[in-house]
């Protein structure tokens, strides 16, 4: 992805710049998406925390961004490829004139590719807070926020997007042929992951099977989804760097995989629970929207509906058998949908790119180039082992020392009244909140 979008904007014409602002904008509102989207899954009394846990990984990221973030995920390589050197520190030695020299060792100097990886670096922790909604204290999250991303989501994203053209080492995966086009491995496999673990290290809900934690608001969920499908499009088209071919395929392949991905799982409880449902529907989209974002800008459309369906079928499964198996709680299952579906999505990337598609690209396994499998496997390795080790360190970490999991009495109360003193709503009713727990301004909420 960064060199497609670098590619386009070296030359900075004013259309290509008007593009890319309006699809960052986009990506920003993908936040609030999973916030809705998250919010509308979890008990009525723990909805305000995931809206804060979301808003406030806006804020935090950022303001970690502009200071560290930015320059270790794309500064001049350091350390082997492993992350960028302190050369944009707080926006350093970065251009802020209209034209940058047509190089592509420039293109990094530029606030613009800085603002448009920016959404991305807030959208993937947020998605991590689907792995342990309505436990995890705002405190703990507030201060795994920027540890994640300057010790995981930065040195990543310098593995497959941020490495200087031409160079070659263990940490260069996208010079070595790795590919992802919008960051399928960069953001949702690797926010999937740490999912997964922090589900694990928090350990379950003291709710965890019963019937108190379903959905509260489908409405709100639907919405949530909605806002993503929206998003979406600046996600995957915007990281064409330009309103031109490679974005109108991203586009279009975008809409196509989330659609199929969305009537695969409708389909699949039809079939096997007798009635279809909103949640089923959107999750299914959601499933689809990760599946096609490594590949969007590589494959036949043809190849989208597969990419869509097959992202259904896994994360279906997992979701809905291995969850229960393992019995971890994955409380609104990012690791299930982001996890599995971006698992997938590498995977198809290296079955069916194509060189006829972009040229800029490479062959899959389909395409005469089975290497292209491995190299896409690759960094699902590395994600795995550096996002999950890093992710269970920190969190050990916090655990022993400001505690990461709400109390027992928090949880039965829920984290809106235990943190914020405030309630989604205004009314008590089904609650369980007793008379002395009620916040006093609850009425103006």
């Amino acid at each position: 992805m960064g060199l497609v979008l670098g590619n386009h904007m070296s030359t900075f014409a004013g259309g290509d710049t008007g593009w890319v602002l309006t699809c960052a904008a986009l990506v920003l509102m993908m936040t609030p998406g999973v916030a809705f989207f998250y919010g509308g899954l979890v008990h009525r009394k723990n909805a305000l925390s995931i809206l804060i846990q979301c808003f406030l990984a806006v804020c935090i990221v950022t303001v970690v961004w502009i200071m560290l973030g930015y320059t270790i995920a794309f500064g001049p390589s350091t350390l082997g490829g492993f992350i960028g050197d302190l050369h944009y520190m707080l926006l350093d030695n970065m251009d802020h004139v209209d034209q940058v020299p047509d190089d592509i060792h420039n293109v990094t100097r530029s606030p613009l590719f800085m603002i448009f990886m920016m959404m991305y670096a807030i959208l993937a922790p947020a998605i991590i807070v689907g792995g342990f909604a309505e436990r995890m204290k705002l405190l703990a999250f507030a201060v795994f926020l920027p540890l994640w991303t300057l010790v995981v989501f930065c040195p990543v994203t310098k593995w497959l997007w941020g490495n200087d053209p031409g160079a070659s080492g263990f940490f260069d995966l996208g010079n070595a042929g790795s590919l992802d086009f919008a960051g399928g491995t960069v953001i949702h496999f690797n926010a999937g992951i740490a999912a997964l673990v922090a589900a694990l290290v928090i350990g379950r809900r003291n709710s965890f099977g019963e019937h108190g934690n379903r959905p509260h608001s489908i409405p709100f969920c639907m919405l949530g989804g909605a806002l993503l499908w929206f998003g979406w499009f600046g996600f995957n088209a915007g990281s064409a760097g330009a309103p031109d071919r490679l974005a109108v395929l991203a586009f279009v392949n975008t809409q196509v995989a989330a659609a199929a991905g969305g009537l695969s799982w409708l389909i699949l409880e039809w079939l096997l629970r007798g009635r279809p449902t909103s949640v089923g529907l959107v999750t299914g989209a959601v499933a689809g929207l990760v599946s096609i974002t490594p590949a969007c800008g590589y494959v036949d459309t043809r190849w989208a509906l597969v990419i869509g369906c097959g992202a259904t079928a896994a994360s279906f499964f997992a979701v809905n058998r291995i969850k229960k198996w393992l019995t971890y709680d994955d409380s609104l299952d990012a690791f299930g949908i982001h996890g599995i579906a971006g698992l997938w999505g590498a995977i198809a990337t290296g079955l069916f790119a194509s060189l006829e598609i972009n040229p800029d690209g490479r062959n899959g396994l389909f395409y005469g180039n089975p290497v292209q499998l491995w190299l896409q496997i690759k960094p699902v390795i590395y994600v795995t082992i550096w996002s999950g080790g890093c992710t269970w360190i920190l969190l050990l970490l916090l655990k022993h020392t400001i505690g990461i999991r709400a109390t027992a009495e928090d949880e039965r109360i829920g984290l809106d009244v235990a943190e914020q003193s405030l309630l989604a709503y205004d009314t008590f009713d089904g609650l369980g909140v007793p008379d002395q727990d009620r916040p006093a301004n609850s009425n103006s909420v």
